[in-house]
């Protein structure tokens, strides 16, 4: 496997196997549980930058053509740069495992992850819904 040397960290890289059909894609998806994700968040909050005291904080998320909300994930807040210029607000965030991500937020979206990248991954609603039902089912065990 070539190495991107745009890849950032050890998901990227993964990404990057996963668009290469390097990798297989249900081995991809347990793995991507328990990969770290930037989760931008708008906290109206006052105080010290990039510091969320609220317990209000706000997922940045979008509605797609046909409806549905799709929450926008990140590989690492540097990857995210780029792309919240166009939402203000939304300079801080939450750096944390996608199964945690999964876990406070339910169900019944989309995810962008990466959005507007060549290391960017979409899934769809019902995948979504099946990592969170595998995240679940892991964490009872």
């Amino acid at each position: 496997m070539t190495e991107n040397p745009d890849t950032r960290n050890e998901l990227e890289r993964r990404l990057a196997a996963l668009h290469a059909g390097d990798i297989d894609v249900d081995a991809f998806m347990r793995e991507l549980l328990d990969s770290q994700v930037f989760m931008p968040v708008k906290d109206s909050s006052r105080g010290i930058a990039n510091f969320h005291a609220s317990q209000r904080a706000e997922p940045l998320s979008l509605t797609a053509e046909d409806g549905t909300e799709v929450l926008i994930l990140f590989s690492s807040p540097e990857r995210a740069k780029p792309f919240l210029d166009q939402f203000a607000g939304y300079e801080g965030g939450i750096l944390e495992d996608l199964r945690w991500v999964l876990q406070k937020m339910g169900g019944g979206f989309g995810i962008a992850l990466n959005p507007d990248s060549e290391s960017g991954l979409d899934l769809e609603p019902d995948m979504v819904t099946q990592l969170a039902r595998l995240a679940a089912a892991e964490r009872g065990n």
